[in-house]
């Protein structure tokens, strides 16, 4: 199991951004299972929607971005962060609310060197509320920066 303290070390994401609680299971290179505790103190249930809290469909998916990321880390990529070059097949199949505990189950299905595409699944007490496939690159901040 990743701590959060392990994943504080790995991602370079905080609150209220950060949204990994805990990874339960990791194969380096193939795939891996992070949990998000969802809760009603999360800063965008105060917009999204007052007296109808519900988790934006786009963070389940940066959720899922997060444990790819710890993913790719784990197996071995340098790089300091990874950024979205694509998201497809985006489907959101039921609304994530206060007191759901989110699993997120990745799948690598490929890699080129730093930039990683993966499947990603999320699940509430094992019924799927979202699903994507996203392609990323790990690379260093700085280098992202002088690219420009």
């Amino acid at each position: 199991m990743i701590n959060i303290m392990d994943i504080l070390k790995t991602l370079p994401h905080r609150y209220p951004f950060l949204m990994v609680d805990k990874v339960i299971d990791l194969v380096p290179g193939e795939s891996a299972v992070g949990i998000k505790n969802v809760t009603i103190n999360e800063p965008f249930f105060q917009g999204h929607f007052p007296g109808n809290p519900v988790m934006p469909g786009v963070l389940i998916v940066e959720a899922l971005a997060q444990v790819s990321g710890i993913l790719a880390f784990k197996s071995g990529v340098e790089g300091n962060t990874v950024y979205f070059m694509s998201i497809e097949k985006a489907k959101f199949r039921k609304p994530v609310l206060p007191g759901d505990s989110l699993k997120l189950t990745i799948k690598t299905l490929q890699k080129r060197g730093k930039v990683w595409k993966f499947s990603g699944k999320a699940t509430v007490d094992e019924n799927t509320v979202a699903e994507a496939e996203f392609t990323a690159m790990v690379t260093d901040v700085q280098a992202a920066v002088e690219d420009k």
